[in-house]
This record gives C-alpha cells, structure tokens and sequence, in this order.
C-alpha cells in the first residue's frame, strides 16, 4: 500500500530522509535490495548525463550510509532487488540558464528497474542526487527503504545561490571544486564568484594584464583564464551556473596599484572609514571618461570569458565622500553647473550596464543601485537585496526581479567578531547565523500579491572571506548553505499549506550533513551525536 509522508514521519523514515525534501514524495512498506554496483543508464547523447551517470555509479558504489538514528538497526529483510535505473530526458539539450527546467520524476519499484523522467540533463541531475540519498546501508549492505517509491520534485526558486569572495583571501580551484560538489548535493544551482575586490586581484585579465600581475596576492594565488574555464565547465557537470561580479566602482582599490590615473581616495590613512567601508580605500573616479572606459573594457573582456547570461556589476558601498573631495571631481563640477556627483554616478552606471548589454548579458547588481542612486536601471536587471529584509518587496513593488542575500539572515561570514584588530568588539553583521537562523527566512514575507512573489526569483548564502579561508571555508558554509537550499527548492510551506520547522527537519539535516562528510565535505554538526541518534531527545519541551 502506498501512503503519503506525512512531514512528522520523515525522521524516522529511511526512504524520506532526502535534503531538499521533495514536492511530492509517496512511498510503501516494502525494502529492496541494491546491488553494489547498480547499473545506471541513460537514453542520450548527453556527454553531461554520461558524465553525471559515471560520477553517480562511482558515489553509490563507494557509499556506505548509515542514518545515525539507525546505529543499532540490523538489515531489514528484502522483498525484492533493484535491477537499474533508466534516465529518460525529452531531449538533449545542454542550454543551462536561469529558465532552466530542473522537474524530475523518480519512480523505484519493490523489484526491477527503477526510472528517473526529466524534461532537461538537468532535472536528471538533482533525480540524480535525490536516488543516491535514498540508498542507506546496514551491514555494509545497501538498500532502499519503504518501496515503492514515486517523487515528483521541481524547486521553487530558478537561483539558488552560494557567493564566495576569493579576494579578500585566496581558495585554490581544488577548493572551488568541492564546493561546487557540496552545492550539487543540496540542489544549489548558482556559485556566484565575486572574485575580486579591493584587496586583490587573482584573476587572468589579457585586455589589463597588469593587473593580475601587480594585485594579486603573488604568483601561487592567481586564476588563469584556464582556471575559470575548468571551474565553469565543472559548475556546469553539476548544473550550477557560474555568475562572475566585478564589483565598480566602489571596492575597486586594486586597479589603481597599476592605473591610479582614474583612481579617487587611493588608500587613504588613517581615516579610511572616511571613505570605504573596510581598507583600502579606492573607488573608479566617475568624473573622468577613461575610468568608465576601462570598466566598459572590462566588461567586454569578461563577458566572453564567463559563458553565463547574468553578469554581475556590483555597485555597494558606494562612498560620497571618496568623490566629494577629489580634485578633479571638483573641478568637473565648477565647469558643470547641472552635474553632481549623483549624476555622475549614474552616468557611470548607464555606461557600464550598456556595455553589459553589448556583451548580450542581463545585468545584477546590489540593492544601493536600485535604492541609493538616481540611476533607474534597465528593467530586466536582477537586483540582490542584502541591507533590509524589507528591501525584497520593496524591489518588487518597484517591478524588479530580487535575489534575496539578507545579511540577517545568509551572512555566513557573520558572528566572528570584528577583523580590525584594535577594536575587540562584534563585527556589524553579529550574531553567528545559525542554521536554524538560516532556515527559519522567508523570502516571501511580507509580499501578498501573486504577480510581485513571482519577481523573487532567488535566494543566496554569502561568504565574504575577511576571516573565512581555504581552512575555514566547508565549517563556515555546511550545513547552513543546506539550510537555505531546501527551503529555496522545496518552499516555506509543505503540500498541506504548513510551514515547515527547524524540530520537524532537523533529523533529516542530521542525515544529510553525515552524508557530505561521507563525500568529503567538512560540514560541522548540529548537535551531538546522541541528539542524532535519538530523534527528539534534544527538543526543548
């Protein structure tokens, strides 16, 4: 007999212990045996599911998962045996976008074959993904868990991203890849690379190349154009797209250690505060054609480098001040009784968003270019929305599609106290945002009209690396990016209309952060392991 998982059944139901839980999910009574090696197999010539088939064999032909509320659990008796899995896609086109159809069916009998049917390679994917999770293991043999099985699954939201800052401090491209491992497994499908910033510059540019060369933190610390190919056709194995930011004109310090020509408040000390919001201080100087030229020629460099159709333009933390007092802003100002700093500024962005759409990209930035400019963008920029939860309705009221990045929320960077190292005090966005913190936002809060929910087309954890590294980077990210990736593909709200609870998923997070650790993801514990072992043991009354 088949029945419907009830929300409160999954942690203590092998077969339901999948992160993200999906859309719909039914299941029987039944165990089926696996084979140590199942046969996977696809009817394509997609070299991306061949690709994700072999990966997916090898994962499942090594793990051995055990759910840790199942330690004491002897191997339950089988009724039948899994023969294979079939993949049938609608067709083979690779095109990976923010359009992208990621649905999937999954259906595992008592006995036979099971199948996973997608639209797109990409839906077979996180089917994928979800099949592997479903196969736990009891002494050292493995099976699925109340068979028969039928999911049926699509996410939520098309963006659901993880942004890292390899500026601040640098990660190897092997440390990129793993992370891009540990987003497949929890269905994130956007690695947003803020890759430089005022600190450095460790990316190849061949239209600048004195950049890489004078900013970056040294030869070892640098990514070739060679990198970022292999790290984007990695991504996209996996089906994350790979959006670059190069952030202008604000947190751009870097370009003026080789072209401090079309620089303003380069470095300024002490009193940095004065005019960036962290040292070194340096922003484009707008007033002066040629630093809106060499934006324009950034941008016309890198959007052939990074295949993605967003790019992302920045434009925080812009700081007045920077402009106020520079000399040759002040003196294009004399000269130009009808200009301000404000019009300059939003000549500047009018020039670096055409040069974006020359580049036949849609345009991202942050929330300041939206709210803190007089510059009115195109209406298909994608607006990230990070200073106020409420900046989310308030960007769609305005008919702007928003990626919601709450610092209030998705700031993963959060909680270490200041990095500045005479001032023993929190940092600005404190307390640590736990993954109960985490889970519990809602993206569609406070937005009641059908039309403006559907503008909130994202959701992305960030990691600014002022205190985050290569040794640091899975503890601060897993599991609490998994947090936020279920409740951006699955929702706030079960089948039944209920939102969902930290209590009521906590033994399937359990689960899951066991299993990432299995794969080789340093994802730091949610409790001790007797809470794990004991569902419900450790919730408050």
């Amino acid at each position: 007999m088949k029945i419907a998982v009830a929300l409160a059944g999954l942690a203590a139901m092998a077969a339901a212990a999948v992160w993200p839980v999906p859309a719909v999910f039914t299941t029987g009574n039944d165990t089926t045996a696996v084979p140590s090696g199942p046969m996977l197999a696809g009817n394509t010539t997609s070299a991306i599911l061949n690709d994700a088939l072999e990966r997916y064999r090898a994962i499942i032909s090594k793990e051995t998962f055990t759910p840790p509320a199942d330690y004491k659990m002897q191997l339950p008796a089988t009724a039948g045996k899994l023969s294979a899995l079939e993949v049938r896609l609608s067709c083979d086109d690779e095109t990976l976008s923010l359009g992208t159809d990621e649905s999937y069916t999954l259906d595992i009998p008592v006995s036979g074959k099971a199948s996973i049917t997608a639209a797109t390679v990409y839906g077979a994917l996180r089917g994928l993904e979800t099949f592997s999770q479903l196969i736990v293991a009891y002494s050292g043999s493995r099976v699925i868990r109340n068979t028969p099985v039928h999911i049926e699954d699509r996410p939520a939201l098309a963006h659901r991203g993880l942004l890292l800052d390899t500026s601040r401090n640098y990660y190897p491209v092997a440390d990129l890849k793993r992370t891009l491992d540990a987003m497949s497994y929890n269905k994130l499908n956007v690695f947003h690379w803020h890759i430089v910033d005022a600190q450095s510059w460790p990316v190849e540019s061949r239209a600048y190349p004195g950049l890489q060369k004078n900013s970056s933190y040294g030869a070892d610390m640098r990514y070739s154009y060679g990198d970022v190919q292999d790290v984007i056709s990695y991504a996209r194995a996996r089906g994350i797209r790979v959006i670059p930011e190069f952030d202008m004109p604000g947190h751009m310090f870097v370009v003026g250690e080789t072209y401090p020509e079309i620089m303003s408040c380069m470095n300024k000390q002490p009193g940095w505060d004065k005019y960036a919001a962290e040292p070194p201080s340096g922003q484009l100087n707008i007033a002066k054609p040629a630093a809106a030229d060499f934006a324009a020629g950034l941008i016309g460099e890198y959007t052939k480098l990074f295949t993605d159709e967003v790019f992302h333009l920045g434009g925080d933390e812009v700081n007045r001040n920077c402009w106020s007092e520079d000399p040759d802003v002040k003196a294009y100002l004399a000269a130009h009784s009808n200009a301000t700093v404000e019009t300059l500024l939003a000549d500047f962005y009018t020039k670096v968003h055409a040069a974006v759409g020359a580049g036949q990209r849609v345009g991202m930035s942050w929330e300041e270019t939206l709210f803190k400019s007089e510059y009115v963008p195109p209406k298909d920029t994608i607006i990230q929305t990070w200073i106020d939860e409420q900046s989310i309705p308030k960007t769609v009221a305005r008919g702007y599609r928003s990626v919601a990045s709450p610092a209030s929320a998705y700031y993963l960077d959060c909680g270490h106290g200041a990095w500045l190292a005479n001032f023993d005090g929190n940092s600005w966005c404190d307390p640590y945002k736990s993954w109960m913190h985490v889970y519990n936002f809602d993206p569609w809060a406070n937005v009641t009209s059908s039309a403006q929910r559907e503008l909130i087309i994202g959701a992305e954890v960030a990691l600014w690396s002022e205190q985050a590294d290569p040794v640091s980077l899975d503890n601060y990210l897993w599991p609490r990016a998994a947090a936020m990736a279920e409740t951006a593909w699955s929702g706030k709200k079960d089948a039944s209309g209920q939102v969902r609870t930290t209590a009521q998923v906590v033994q399937r997070l359990h689960d899951q952060r066991f299993r990432m650790v299995g794969r080789g993801i340093g994802a730091v514990p949610l409790q001790p392991l007797w809470c794990a072992r004991n569902p419900g043991g450790c919730l408050l009354p």
